[in-house]
């Protein structure tokens, strides 16, 4: 995992600096809500955290994981964005909790947007990933964008001179 400096901007969207809130939940300390989890849940992909994915999983279902297939997906995604829609419960004080988000990002110079409802368990003190469902569509992907398109990365650079190369 690539190291963090301090005033580093967390990649989860909380505004905060990442050692400041998703950086000591991948690094062990237990997230205090579900939708914490789900935010250093998405930082675990954008840093290729494997193993925080993994071992927040629910124990339950942890081994129909398939980790490579996982592993590929985080280092073939140029991550854009997590965007949190709603949270049902899953605060301190509860035991279940639910935290619908969209993801957008792009493998492979394929755009896409996910939006998913997923369902998180806290046993102890630790919450779980438990499933989650995609919301409307599975994952929409956008058309290719043409040679002089703008990259759909964000980078400001036309597509053929980014990821079109």
């Amino acid at each position: 995992m690539p190291e963090v400096t301090q005033d580093a901007s967390c990649p989860c969207g909380s505004g905060f600096p990442e050692a400041a809130c998703c950086g000591p939940i991948l690094a062990g300390a237990a997230a205090p809500t579900a939708q914490a989890l789900m935010r250093s849940r998405y930082t675990a992909y954008v840093r290729g955290a494997m193993d925080h994915i993994q071992g927040t999983h629910d124990p339950a279902t942890r081994d129909q994981l398939d980790m490579q297939d996982a592993a590929r997906w985080s280092a073939e995604t140029q991550w854009q964005g997590l965007e949190i829609q709603t949270t049902e419960r899953g605060l301190e004080g509860d035991t279940e909790g639910v935290v619908e988000f969209t993801v957008k990002g792009v493998t492979r110079g394929a755009a896409f947007i996910q939006r998913e409802r997923s369902r998180f368990k806290r046993e102890g003190d630790r919450w779980y990933y438990v499933d989650g469902k995609m919301v409307n569509e599975p994952v929409r992907r956008a058309a290719t964008p043409g040679r002089n398109d703008p990259c759909p990365c964000g980078s400001g650079t036309k597509y053929k001179r980014c990821h079109g190369a």
